[in-house]
């Protein structure tokens, strides 16, 4: 069976598809703001319930664990059991799981709640996704439609400070979970009124198997990554790391042997499909990694608290909402290629920008910085998602889509591991450099960790060796997040070139078959056109309204 197949030029989506998307961005814009809503709302509930660090970091870190676990599995369940179904399935779990997580009583509790909330995310969003995959046939509809999706993600991110800290100036720490009911019980009441029902109709069994495997390889994996990054380099991350690769080895070749696979590699063979997903994970790895270093530098080195700190990241994330609506736009005029080449350019652009913050006086460059890359980066996040949507057969959307947001969950924590560890290299090869004759061999020890320890060490000194040392760890860490930067430019210029060279003729539509139901002889061509086109044992996707 050939798993992808070309954009395809179909119907044109009407009224209901529209406020049917509407629908579906309400589970969207929630998660995204659940996710920044809980970084305020932490210090709250961690002296209410007693949370010590190493629940603290639990109970942030398990519902990004629970949902790059399941996404594969679950992207997948919903091609088999229908996507409006296992959404509708995931809403209700997700409302449950919000009024456990407010109402718990001790840290366990609201772990396991977090970690409900993780796999329940986890069935929304490659169902989502794949809904509008099948929603919407017309290429740039469709186009318009996701760019719509990401700007509500984005959005959600937005926002989420700001209706964080409303509803804990004036109610309790629960009420940031509490957000998720209402939305998911509106969605349970008008979902299967305004979305159609779509599934494969020859699925083939659920390998129990490959599940268990997928989660053995993906789970370590993420763990492994997160710890590098926040504790350095050691021996437990390191394993978890070599366990999950290993395990992911044995999971691909399992999915070789399998004819009904939990997760088909045939999707890899389409060369959009492929550098689409290359290019989105690429990306996500420069701006998460970037973003980290920034966010350090507005209260390491300019001395903003996290709240101002947040507000001055804002920008960014409108830049971003603003990118991935144009995006489409521009993708109707121009190939898309060109368009996410452009992209990548601009977010380029704005990473040069980013190699020239200074120590001091840096906050104006390092915003318009970016600002630049996160309006740019929207054009490629927007469009690869449309070309790898749009490069796979109907009945895979919703695999396709779970590919896509796990490959979007490593780049996280691939970027925050990976580059973070590249600033933290450059700072301690330059601090030596930059330290003060006479320091107190303690002091210098200390702030050779990290620039917080610097600060730290530094409030332990007086006079000029506390001013020197702040000073020299500030301009250590610039040094870090200028060669990041750097590193991250060279690769969106990278990209832009092999964008170009290799999507150049994606995402345009080619014609489609006459629709069936007008005669006898058209709806006999109409299915030799698909049939060709798919190949002669592909599954006609199955639409129950």
């Amino acid at each position: 069976m050939n798993a992808t197949a070309e954009i395809t030029a179909g119907p044109r989506a009407g009224r209901r598809e529209w406020i049917g998307l509407a629908v579906l961005a309400l589970p969207t814009l929630l998660l995204s703001l659940d996710i920044s809503v809980l970084y305020l709302a932490l210090p709250h509930l961690s002296t209410s319930l007693g949370a010590d660090s190493t629940q603290q970091l639990w109970i942030l870190d398990i519902y990004s664990f629970m949902l790059a676990g399941f996404l594969v599995t679950m992207g997948t369940l919903g091609d088999r059991i229908g996507r409006r179904k296992l959404l509708l399935a995931g809403a209700a779990a997700f409302g449950v799981a919000s009024i456990l997580a407010a109402y718990s009583v001790n840290p366990q509790m609201l772990i396991a709640s977090r970690a409900l909330l993780g796999i329940a995310g986890a069935s929304l969003m490659p169902s989502t996704m794949a809904l509008i995959r099948n929603m919407f046939g017309d290429p740039k509809q469709m186009g318009a439609a996701i760019g719509i999706w990401f700007a509500c993600f984005m959005g959600g991110m937005t926002v989420g400070p700001l209706v964080g800290g409303l509803l804990l100036e004036h109610f309790w720490w629960g009420s940031a979970f509490l957000l998720g009911v209402p939305v998911m019980v509106l969605l349970l009441i008008v979902g299967p009124r305004l979305l159609p029902e779509y599934r494969d109709p020859n699925p083939g069994r659920l390998d129990l198997a490959s599940v268990a495997l997928s989660l053995a390889a993906i789970l370590p994996a993420i763990y492994g990554l997160k710890e590098l990054a926040r504790t350095g380099v050691h021996a437990v991350p390191v394993a978890a790391l070599i366990a999950g690769i290993a395990v992911g080895a044995v999971f691909v070749l399992r999915q070789r042997k399998l004819a009904s696979p939990l997760l088909d590699l045939r999707l890899f063979a389409n060369r959009s499909f492929s550098t689409a997903m290359g290019v989105m994970l690429m990306g996500g790895i420069v701006m998460a990694g970037t973003t980290l270093l920034s966010s350090l530098y507005l209260q390491t080195v300019q001395g903003l608290g996290p709240m101002n700190s947040g507000l001055w990241l804002l920008p960014q994330n409108i830049a971003m909402v603003v990118g991935s609506m144009t995006a489409p736009a521009l993708a109707r005029r121009f190939r898309p290629a060109y368009v996410i080449a452009a992209g990548l350019l601009i977010a380029g652009a704005g990473l040069v920008a980013h190699t020239q913050v200074p120590s001091v006086d840096g906050l104006p460059l390092l915003v318009t910085g970016l600002v630049l890359a996160s309006f740019g980066i929207a054009f490629p996040m927007s469009l690869t998602m449309n070309l790898i949507m749009g490069s796979v057969a109907p009945e895979k959307a919703g695999s396709a889509a779970s590919i896509s947001q796990t490959s979007g969950e490593f780049g996280v924590a691939m970027g925050v591991a990976a580059l973070g560890s590249l600033g933290t290299f450059v700072y301690r090869t330059q601090l030596p450099g930059e330290l003060p004759a006479g320091l107190p061999a303690d002091a210098a020890d200390t702030a050779h960790q990290s620039i917080t320890a610097a600060l730290g060490a530094a409030h332990q000194l007086t006079g000029q060796f506390a001013t020197d040392l702040v000073d020299a760890a500030r301009t250590a860490f610039t040094s870090g997040l200028n060669v990041v930067a750097a590193v991250g430019a060279t690769i969106f210029i990278a990209l832009a070139v092999l964008s170009v060279a290799i999507l150049r003729d994606s995402g345009r539509p080619t014609p489609q078959a006459t629709p069936a139901g007008q005669d006898g002889e058209a709806e006999q061509a109409g299915d030799a056109d698909l049939t060709a086109q798919r190949g002669a044992d592909a599954p006609v996707l199955v639409s129950v309204d």
